[in-house]
């Protein structure tokens, strides 16, 4: 069963690669999504896949990270299907 999950970061997550990061460790797994900067500092991710996937990639992204991240908001729901891939936006 397919899930998506909205993840949003904050911290010192801007400017530090964080977004380049993300989509680099999105291409290890078979998900789909984005990551962007956020005008309030924060990045948001938002990704689809299965369980299976969804939750070491979430992980990963945080593993890659631990003195930029303070603080994570994850948000679980259903897939749209909306994506074909997983990239960054501007």
């Amino acid at each position: 069963m397919q899930k998506r999950f909205q993840a949003l970061f904050s911290g010192g997550v801007q400017g530090v690669g964080f977004r380049f990061s993300a989509d680099r460790i999105a291409r290890k797994f078979p998900v789909t999504g984005f990551v962007k900067n956020l005008p309030n500092g924060q990045v948001e991710l938002v990704a689809e896949g299965k369980d299976e996937s969804l939750g070491p990639f979430l992980q990963a992204v945080r593993e890659a990270f631990p003195d930029s991240i303070q603080d994570v908001k994850v948000d679980w729901g259903p897939a749209t299907g909306e994506f074909k891939n997983f990239g960054i936006k501007f």
